[in-house]
């Protein structure tokens, strides 16, 4: 409000107050004094107000307050997390503790301590693609068996690379794998009349699958080094796995495979390592080539709830002219792979000196090779999922057909881990 005005309104309130007396009476000197200081009060009171208000405007306005960019968030390097990687690598591997006794008609006893280890890194870059690596124990680097015989005063054990390959699933249902890698040829009760369990083949390799129809091809070298005795091995197997009703699967086929072996020396052991076959005591070279024909049939069922199968294998050398078949049949029932489960299996095998190439199959049957013939019986119990006991029986007659024939018989207690 304008000083003017208010001290105008503030005068007429005293001629007011003055003048009152005419109306309410006399007004006593004390309480004009206190209009007076009324007065006096507002007027400083104003002059405050306005003082301040001055100060107020002469002031600058404040400057606005900083704006402070964010910077947007920098996105963390990209690390593979344990999962993608645990994703892309596996390892697996078994360890067997054997015990062996070997009785052998001309031959002293022996009994022996065993050990086989064995271990592979799986990698899959990519979906359709897997790379292995594999090491195993082995005795004298030998192709055929991955046991090592425990002793010489605690000395380590050999260990050798037995696996190296990769698996390319070309097409749907075709997969190429080369290097060295683990036999896939099929083989009926999973027995070796042709190929010893432990045999890793060195070379290409395809399987095909089109519904129940199914193909293998192999080509392994038996020495690929022409500085020695070059020798490249072919061969394949056509077949078929038909279901005949539910739970009776049929599978069956026919395989052939061609080793240029004539004239030519060993390609493993000394000289004279034939492994029963025929050869030139002169030269120390094979007599024959092996083009070996195959037929095999496996019929599995289930008979109580447990897995049966009852299988047949038949070979013959079509360039040898005599000596020159092999034969396998049995039936196993069962499967020891969860804990409390049981298998057992009874074989029997009869092959000449000249059905196949010896140096391939199976080492443990009539101690290996060729000309030999009897019974296996095997079995087993899973103590866990990862653990189970077995023992192998071998009750066999060797040199039956060339040289003296003989009494062979093989007893294998096994204590088996995998992971």
């Amino acid at each position: 409000m304008n000083r003017a005005v208010l001290a105008l309104a503030l005068g007429l309130s005293a001629g007011l107050a003055l003048n009152a007396p005419l109306a309410f009476g006399a007004v006593t000197e004390a309480q004009v004094q206190q209009l007076l200081d009324r007065i006096d009060a507002q007027d400083k009171r104003i002059a405050e107000l306005e003082k301040s208000a001055r100060q107020q405007a002469a002031a600058p306005a404040p400057a606005p307050a900083p704006v402070v960019a964010v910077a947007a968030p920098v996105p963390a390097p990209s690390v593979p997390s344990p999962a993608a990687w645990a994703d892309k690598i596996s390892i697996q591997g078994d360890l067997r503790y054997r015990f062996e006794q070997i009785n052998q008609e001309i031959s002293a006893d022996r009994n022996r301590q065993r050990l086989r280890a064995r271990a592979v890194i799986i990698a899959k870059p990519q979906d359709d693609l897997q790379i292995g690596f594999g090491l195993s124990t082995s005795q004298g680097d030998d192709p055929i068996s991955q046991n090592q015989t425990i002793g010489n005063n605690g000395a380590p054990s050999d260990l050798y690379l037995n696996l190296a390959y990769f698996n390319w699933t070309a097409l749907p249902g075709l997969n190429v794998t080369g290097g060295q890698f683990k036999n896939f040829l099929y083989r009926p009760g999973n027995q070796a009349l042709l190929w010893d369990n432990d045999w890793n083949p060195q070379g290409l390799g395809a399987t095909y699958t089109k519904g129940p129809l199914f193909a293998n091809v192999i080509g392994t070298w038996l020495d690929s080094d022409s500085a020695g005795t070059k020798e490249f091995t072919y061969g394949g197997q056509l077949g078929a796995a038909v279901d005949l009703r539910e739970g009776v699967k049929l599978t069956g086929g026919v395989g052939y495979f061609h080793f240029d072996t004539q004239g030519k020396g060993v390609f493993y052991g000394n000289d004279t390592a034939f492994f029963g076959n025929s050869f030139d005591g002169l030269t120390d070279t094979y007599l024959f080539n092996y083009d070996e024909l195959e037929v095999f049939a496996q019929l599995g069922f289930k008979l109580a709830g447990l897995p049966v199968a009852v299988y047949g294998d038949y070979v013959k050398n079509t360039d040898a002219d005599k000596y020159d078949t092999g034969w396998a049949a049995g039936v196993s029932v069962g499967a020891a792979k969860a804990k409390g489960t049981w298998q057992a299996s009874a074989g029997y095998q009869a092959l000449d000196p000249d059905a196949v190439f010896g140096a391939l199959t199976d080492s443990d049957f009539g101690g290996g090779g060729t000309d030999n013939e009897g019974v296996v019986l095997r079995g087993a119990y899973a103590l866990s999922d990862r653990v189970n006991v077995a023992f192998g029986y071998f009750i066999n007659t060797i040199d039956q057909d060339v040289g003296t024939e003989q009494d062979y018989d093989r007893l294998q207690l096994d204590l088996n881990f995998t992971y």
